[in-house]
């Protein structure tokens, strides 16, 4: 079983939930008491946010370049970034760090592309929104069409991300806003939606939205075991 590198932290909600799944992929493929080996280093997100929104990526990308080498240092064969906005730094901290990144846009491509969708929305921060980081991979590398909210249904998705799923604050009002942003993704074309920030699926769910909804924290975590385990599963089908 390879160990796994966490970067979290950015935020812990979300963190925990990567390490709730992690554990349960683990469990679920070999059994008994099985967990997952994991090793996590937790930024501290005031830090972190005050620099994106200052626009100081630079900054953002040493303190996780150095997070990343302490992971290595600690035996880690590769890593996973338990953020979205973040994997924007992915590059930088794959080469500062000699580890490779497993990339959160790649397991979410893969299950659009394996459920037959073209046509996706995103919700995410304004800055996986509107910036060509994210997008992009999932364009190029998967063929999808990527939709995004429009400016002012934007801006609440982002406050709602940093000023109540951060704190872990899940209010009706703001799912309720979420829900009516996918019911306008629906509308305009969309077959279903990417939930392309760690924490949004704390607010809305399957069973409520109007279209198929693709959690890139559970799809992440599990990918990320499904690498550390490559080993034993072949073992378990000789």
């Amino acid at each position: 079983m390879m160990l796994i590198g966490l970067l979290g932290g950015m935020s812990w909600e979300s963190t925990a939930t990567y390490y709730r799944e992690m554990n349960l992929a683990t469990n679920r493929a070999l059994g008994g008491l099985h967990s997952a080996r994991i090793l996590m280093h937790s930024v501290d997100f005031e830090r972190i946010q005050k620099l994106q929104h200052e626009g100081k990526w630079g900054e953002c990308a040493r303190i996780l370049v150095d997070a990343a080498r302490s992971l290595k240092a600690g035996g880690a064969s590769f890593l996973v970034i338990a953020s979205n906005t973040m994997h924007k730094l992915a590059d930088e901290i794959e080469e500062g760090s000699g580890l490779p990144v497993l990339h959160i846009a790649d397991p979410t491509g893969e299950a659009i592309v394996k459920a037959g969708y073209r046509k996706v929305g995103l919700l995410a921060t304004r800055f996986t929104m509107e910036e060509h980081f994210y997008r992009r991979r999932l364009e190029t590398r998967f063929h999808l069409e990527i939709s995004i909210p429009d400016d002012e249904e934007r801006a609440d998705i982002h406050r709602i991300i940093y000023e109540e799923l951060c704190h872990g604050t899940v209010l009706e009002t703001s799912a309720a806003r979420y829900r009516q942003i996918i019911d306008h993704m629906k509308w305009a074309g969309c077959e279903a939606v990417v939930l392309g920030c760690t924490e949004i699926s704390m607010l809305v769910s399957n069973d409520k939205a109007a279209l198929p909804l693709f959690d890139t924290t559970a799809l992440h975590a599990r990918a990320a075991v499904a690498l550390s385990l490559q080993g034993e599963l072949i073992g378990l089908r000789d």
